[in-house]
């Protein structure tokens, strides 16, 4: 049982894109995917620096046009997953690989979003870290009492904290008790109310979007639940901008359907260690690049449904 996962921003990293160019039609596909999102993504993907594409309004399309085109070079022929999933922005490449968006309609989704999400930041100067170890409900009381939220309930002793830098600041001073703090490299508090501006902005779209039910179960973030309409799903999509990401639950659900295997896609890495910690014996592999695809194409043809 082959369940396939889309990475969230802070994923991304300088020139982790190169490689793929290599391949024949990459190029070409990216240069598609850039007209929709109004960006070269080739660029972003390749040359740019790291702070170039922390910015929110780069980083998200340029992760959703990349888990794009590594499924488009993975799937064909290999078979394909028993369920889809992904981490935030991850949710829209999901989306649109169970088919309940298309490529396009994913890409000016995430433009918008990305966009709306960048102008909400950039009201309050805001960021996300991520708390290791300690008891999770010690973590999540001791977030709440420094006025952040516990944005990300990541499982495998991960809990991401998001807030302004002066909450932050004092999260770094004051840890919780058998806990480490990692700063992240995005631009925002995401998942949380800070966020609330992009919700509308989002809801506005979605009523224009064509929308599919998925041909395939999709594991949400919002309670780790399989949705099967097309409509929730998108409906999904504009709150979880401001509602926290609930990995844990999605990965608890990837254990009851019975996941055997998991693939993330590009620029991967982040999922797949915490599925290892989580789902002990489960086979997992990070796509980070094309000399991945024969391995990944291996674990599809074992554990995938072939058509």
């Amino acid at each position: 049982m082959l369940v396939l996962v889309a990475p969230g921003q802070g994923a991304q990293t300088p020139g982790f894109l190169a490689p793929w160019l290599d391949l024949p039609g990459v190029s070409d596909r990216l240069a598609e995917l850039s007209a929709t999102a109004g960006l070269d993504l080739a660029h972003y993907g390749t040359k740019a620096e790291a702070e170039e594409i922390r910015d929110t309004a780069v980083a998200q399309p340029l992760l959703v046009a990349a888990g794009l085109v590594a499924a488009e070079r993975l799937l064909p022929g290999a078979g394909a997953p028993h369920a889809v999933a992904g981490h935030s922005v991850g949710e829209i490449t999901a989306a649109a690989i169970g088919g309940v968006l298309s490529a396009d309609a994913a890409m000016a989704f995430v433009r918008t979003r990305s966009t709306a999400m960048a102008a909400a930041a950039a009201v309050t100067e805001t960021g996300m870290s991520a708390v290791l170890g300690g008891d999770p409900d010690t973590v999540v009381a001791h977030l709440e009492k420094l006025g952040l939220t516990p944005a990300n309930i990541n499982g495998a002793g991960q809990i991401v904290a998001a807030g302004t830098a002066a909450q932050l600041a004092a999260l770094t001073a004051d840890k919780p008790e058998k806990a480490r703090v990692i700063p992240l490299k995005v631009a925002g508090a995401f998942h949380t109310h800070h966020m609330a501006p992009a919700v509308a902005t989002l809801d506005a779209l979605a009523g224009t979007l064509e929308v599919s039910d998925p041909a395939l179960p999709y594991v949400s973030n919002t309670d780790g639940k399989v949705v099967t309409g097309g409509s929730e799903i998108v409906s999904r999509l504009v709150s979880q901008v401001s509602n926290p990401v609930r990995w844990d639950l999605c990965m608890d659900t990837f254990k009851e359907l019975g996941v055997t295997a998991v693939i993330e896609l590009v620029p991967g890495g982040t999922l797949v260690g915490l599925a290892k910690r989580a789902l002990p014996g489960v086979a997992t592999l990070a796509l980070k690049t094309p000399d991945d695809l024969d391995a990944a194409r291996a674990i599809v043809a074992e554990h995938g449904t072939q058509e």
